[in-house]
């Protein structure tokens, strides 16, 4: 197939641009400067010059608690305006085959987990975050208005966990959780200090899957479209604390030192585990250990940051 991926320089797209299938198939990954997702006009162009089998979202402005709480309206606008662009312009291109990438954060705070897909728009988003994840289930409920209008028209929304891994963002300005970890542990190691803050207790509990995962399960999605769910999620199905990953990551960056915790830090969702019954039963789950998928990263980040 002619594939257009979305995002194809983001830390997503480069590990589906890495996956072995895709040799099988052309895969067009425009830049943001070849390609404004922002602009309507331009991406409706794209469409009229390009013609694709099958659109890839993974294209969105991404950061940790952070970046989400100083940026709400960027996070909010960008995200919104590169969904409605891309699956407005693919649908008017008349292309029949989508999958779009989503986010965990479209789950309500107060959801029990595990969060099943059908829990969307059940209940009061988490603050931190609720620019990006308004953006997101608009998104992801424009597709499905699209295939309930015309079922010809098969478009499908992936939800993952939380993500890490190789090509990650490690500048504590715009990262999430795990590589700021990663990065944290390693200056700590290398100027020698005897400990680290973790914001709040440590026992709120997050899923992070490997970058690699989610890559091969686009894949399968891509090449078993048609039994693919409207909507799944993708994780792990299992969780840890924030203090079980910096111990993990502590022993692969060879950090020695102790942590201190910060309670006047937000932390965001108590837990946030997505619910993978629909993925078990469509024949999909990950693969990598937490500790092969840091060592993988940590690698990643050295490599990212050597002189």
């Amino acid at each position: 197939m002619r594939i257009l991926l979305t995002g194809g320089r983001g830390m997503v797209g480069r590990n589906f641009l890495e996956h072995a299938s895709v040799a099988a198939h052309e895969v067009l990954a425009p830049t943001s400067a070849e390609l404004d997702l922002t602009d309507a006009h331009s991406v409706h162009q794209w469409f009229a010059r390009h013609k694709v089998d099958m659109v890839v979202h993974a294209a969105g402005r991404v950061g940790g608690i952070q970046a989400n709480m100083r940026e709400p309206v960027a996070f909010l606008l960008q995200n919104l305006d590169m969904g409605r662009n891309v699956v407005g312009a693919a649908r008017q291109a008349g292309i029949k085959h989508l999958l779009n990438l989503s986010s965990s954060c479209m789950y309500p705070r107060y959801a029990e987990s595990p969060l099943r897909e059908d829990l969307v728009l059940q209940g009061e988003l988490e603050p931190t975050n609720e620019g990006y994840a308004l953006a997101k289930i608009i998104t992801m409920r424009l597709c499905e208005y699209i295939s309930r209008e015309d079922p010809a028209f098969a478009y499908k929304t992936l939800i993952p966990c939380n993500i890490y891994g190789k090509y990650d963002k490690f500048d504590p300005v715009h990262s999430h959780m795990v590589p700021a970890i990663i990065h944290k542990l390693h200056q700590a190691k290398l100027a020698g200090r005897t400990s680290v803050d973790i914001w709040g207790d440590g026992n709120a509990r997050r899923e992070f899957m490997y970058a690699g995962d989610l890559a091969r399960a686009m894949w399968s999605a891509v090449e078993r479209f048609d039994s693919l769910p409207s909507v799944m999620n993708v994780g792990l199905g299992s969780d840890l604390s924030v203090n079980e990953y910096y111990a993990v990551a502590a022993a692969v960056v060879g950090y020695e030192g102790a942590f201190d915790h910060d309670l006047s830090k937000p932390v965001g969702m108590k837990r946030k585990t997505v619910d993978i019954t629909t993925a078990q039963n469509w024949g999909w789950h990950a693969a990598t250990t937490l500790e092969t998928g840091l060592s993988l990263t940590y690698a990643n980040y050295l490599e990212q940051t050597s002189p």
